[in-house]
């Protein structure tokens, strides 16, 4: 019986903090926004959700469409 390789690819954020001086937590969002590229983002981790596909790779390791499953 033939072996296949299958991706599980489960729904995730990546997060990130920022220290952002401003006068109330909107301003602060909103400048977080503008400054997205200047500041120093750390990595805070990830959060993983229910949804979930799997598909199967073809030899050169390129996903198959006809084969995703959801879950």
């Amino acid at each position: 019986m033939p072996t296949y390789t299958v991706r599980r690819r489960v729904d995730a954020y990546v997060d990130y903090l920022a220290h952002v001086e401003a006068d109330n937590p909107v301003e602060a969002a909103a400048l977080a926004e503008e400054q997205d590229g200047d500041l120093p983002w750390l990595p805070d981790g990830v959060c993983e959700f229910d949804d979930r596909i799997f598909i199967t790779l073809d030899a050169i390791g390129a996903e198959i469409a006809e084969t995703e499953v959801a879950a």
